[in-house]
């Protein structure tokens, strides 16, 4: 099978007409952490990126995106009283192709997986094919990193759809643990307490595996940050679909 990555815009499959409003941004630490914490978030299209990890910053839902281009995420959390500098690599999607061979997934990605130290597996409880895409772009990952253990976590978003659920919780869990990592199921719509769960496991994964590295740092390739935290861009968004809700309103 293949992996091919599509470029159209990242949605959740919820109501486009959720009001989406300003958020503040969290207290800066007052001392500059010595670690940093590196984790990257994959899967297919349509099973909620994007909205996890706006929901696990910000602790909002929010349903609209821009086309997703890869934003880099940066925040200073505590992780087992130790403060840390957390950085969260958001990536386009990918999707299977049965009638194509062999695995690709453009440069962008591959740089996200070389350089990240954790991996959150994203799929959709309402869609199928996207565990199905799993355990392929797991693979993909060990052919970048071959040796040792990896941090890893598998997350069933849209856990609050069970109506629609075509992934039992079983398979999801059976998986993660062929894995080696946890499964989570979780849902960025009605539940930041379980996005935050998921996303401090694997913080706290990562973390203790640096702390037990004796020093030694694996090389990584650089990515371009942003100039300042996605916090303000991801205001600059709410501004903009707030405006052009005001905007529709005000034709009807």
């Amino acid at each position: 099978m293949r992996l091919l990555v599509h470029h159209q815009k990242t949605m959740t499959s919820y109501s486009s007409n959720f009001l989406l409003v300003p958020i503040p941004e969290y207290p800066v630490l007052d001392c500059v952490p010595n670690k940093t914490v590196k984790i990257v978030v994959l899967g297919a299209s349509h099973v909620g990126k994007t909205a996890l990890i706006v929901r696990f910053l910000t602790k909002r839902f929010i349903g609209d995106y821009e086309a997703n281009t890869g934003a880099l995420y940066s925040r200073k959390i505590s992780i087992d009283g130790e403060q840390v500098s957390l950085q969260v690599q958001d990536t386009p999607c990918v999707a299977l192709q049965d009638d194509a061979e062999g695995l690709y997934c453009q440069e962008q990605i591959n740089r996200s997986i070389y350089w990240a130290d954790g991996y959150v597996l994203v799929f959709s409880i309402t869609d199928d094919s996207s565990y199905r895409t799993i355990q392929p772009l797991y693979q993909h990952v060990r052919k970048i990193h071959p040796r040792g253990n990896i941090p890893v976590i598998l997350v069933g978003n849209k856990s609050d759809l069970l109506r629609a659920r075509q992934v039992p919780t079983s398979e999801g869990e059976a998986l993660a643990q062929e894995l080696g990592g946890v499964y989570f199921e979780a849902s960025a719509r009605e539940n930041h307490e379980g996005v935050q769960n998921a996303f401090l496991h694997l913080c706290q994964d990562v973390s203790r595996a640096l702390g037990s590295s004796n020093g030694e740092k694996r090389r990584g390739l650089h990515l371009v940050r942003p100039k300042s935290p996605n916090m303000q861009d991801l205001k600059r968004r709410f501004k903009q679909v707030l405006s052009s809700k005001v905007k529709s309103a005000t034709t009807l």
